[in-house]
C-alpha cells in the first residue's frame, strides 16, 4: 500500500484517476470499486444504488450510484462488458464503502468484453501512484488523516 496525500493506494490495482476508480482483475472478471480518494472526498455514504446483475455496461457508463451527505455521483464502468455480480451488501450497509473501499466495499464484478483495449487508458503499479499523485497535487486534493 502506498499513502498519497494521506490517501491509500494500492499499487497492485489498475486506476481511472479522473474518476476515483479501481480495478482488480481476478481471471476472466474484473472487480470495480471507488479509491480512497473518492470515499474521502464523498465522506460518509448513505446510500448505493446498484445495477442489476446480467446487464451489459459500456465503458464510461454507470455500473452503480453512490450517495453521500454532500455527494450523489456515477460508478462508472472503466470497461466494457456484463455486470456478473454486484455487492448487495452496499445496499444495506453503503458505508462498507468508507471503512474498506478496497475489500468489503467493492462495487461490481464484470466480465470484460475487450480487457486488452478497454484497459489502454487505465494506470497501474508505480506509474499508476506517479499520475494519481499528480492529479491529486494539480487539484489540491489529500484524504483525512
Amino acid at each position: 500500500m502506498t499513502v498519497v496525500k494521506n490517501c491509500n493506494l494500492p499499487e497492485d490495482l489498475y486506476y481511472l484517476v479522473e474518476k476515483h476508480i479501481w480495478v482488480r482483475p481476478e481471471g476472466d472478471l474484473v472487480i470495480v470499486g471507488m479509491t480512497d480518494v473518492a470515499q474521502n472526498l464523498a465522506k460518509t455514504i448513505i446510500s448505493v444504488t446498484l445495477k442489476k446483475a446480467g446487464k451489459q455496461v459500456r465503458k464510461g457508463r454507470n455500473v452503480a450510484t453512490v450517495e453521500s451527505g454532500k455527494w450523489v455521483g456515477p460508478v462508472p464502468a472503466p470497461v466494457s462488458g456484463e455486470i456478473v455480480e454486484v455487492n448487495e451488501s452496499l445496499t444495506s450497509s453503503p458505508a462498507q464503502i468508507n471503512s474498506d473501499p478496497y475489500g468489503a466495499g467493492w462495487v461490481a464484478k464484470l466480465r470484460a468484453g475487450d480487457w486488452a483495449a478497454d484497459s489502454a487508458d487505465l494506470v497501474t503499479g508505480p506509474e499508476g501512484i506517479e499520475a494519481y499523485q499528480r492529479f491529486l497535487d494539480a487539484e489540491g486534493i489529500s484524504c483525512d488523516g
